[in-house]
């Protein structure tokens, strides 16, 4: 018979509360990121046809400060308080599951 077969398992480190605020920091910043893209690009399309339809030059400007740059501080926002739930969660899950591991 193998010995290593039987072997106890290696038991895992307990979860970090430090590590809460970076990861949501990071999530936030990367959602925040692409939600300001996505919605310059689609406010980009929207200023130009508005702009083509009534025959003036497109002010993009517009899609920057009044359309995109609002979207992705609500967005940023939303993301945030629920990237915080969900590390907070996570969090307590894993020191519960560590401190059952513990034990047994």
């Amino acid at each position: 018979m193998n010995p290593n077969v039987m072997a106890p398992a290696i038991p895992s480190r307990a979860p970090r509360w430090y590590a809460i605020p970076v990861r949501v920091g990071l999530v936030t910043f990367i959602g925040m990121l692409l939600c300001f893209a996505v919605s310059l690009l689609f406010s980009i399309f929207g200023t130009v046809i508005v702009a083509s339809l009534r025959g003036v030059h497109p002010d993009m400007r517009i899609a920057y400060r009044h359309i995109a740059l609002p979207i992705a501080l609500v967005a940023g926002g939303i993301i945030f308080v629920l990237a915080l739930m969900m590390e907070i969660r996570h969090y307590r899950q894993a020191k519960t599951l560590s401190a059952i591991e513990r034990l047994g």
